[in-house]
């Protein structure tokens, strides 16, 4: 697949970006961001590192490259800094559970359409999947991005968000 570039015409100064498909060598840039992804809006600083090793966050990575992975990743088109990911993976200790969607772009990029290119491009990559489901922190802005994407909420918890999406 080709890189898809992306250009942010609402930032100053401009960000240009390249998003490409994730391979088996990348699961150490999705363990780093992840570790963003587990930060709340405003909340400085990031929470440390091991939180990532936790058996409720570490299933998203670990041993990454497995039959069903697959997903992209947004790098500065210029020095190559990592600016966000978007995966989907197969839980399985549910084999029948739908793929969980993984979205996260660091901090000091939000809010400027990377994860809507990500999240994009992940829909587009995959028509065959048919249902999709994700959680999250409750309370972070992302909830409209994946209502523009037509998940609808399944479960929402003081602590948590489950939504999930039908394709036709």
């Amino acid at each position: 697949m080709d890189n898809i570039t992306g250009n942010d015409t609402s930032l100053t100064p401009v960000m240009d970006y390249v998003i490409r498909q994730l391979t088996t060598e990348d699961e150490p840039i999705l363990w780093e961001i992840l570790h963003h992804g587990l930060s709340s809006p405003g909340k400085k600083p990031l929470p440390s590192r091991e939180i990532v090793h936790r058996p409720e966050f570490a299933r998203y990575v670990e041993g990454w490259g497995r039959a069903g992975d697959t997903g992209f990743v947004a790098h500065h088109e210029k020095d190559g800094t990592l600016l966000g990911a978007v995966w989907l993976r197969k839980p399985t200790e549910e084999p029948d559970a739908p793929s969980e969607l993984a979205l996260a772009v660091k901090s000091e990029h939000r809010r400027h359409g990377i994860g809507t290119a990500l999240l994009t491009q992940l829909v587009r990559a995959n028509p065959e999947q048919s249902i999709i489901s994700l959680s999250f922190v409750a309370g972070k802005p992302v909830l409209r991005l994946y209502e523009r994407f037509g998940f609808k909420v399944l479960e929402a918890k003081p602590d948590a968000v489950v939504m999930q999406r039908e394709f036709q």
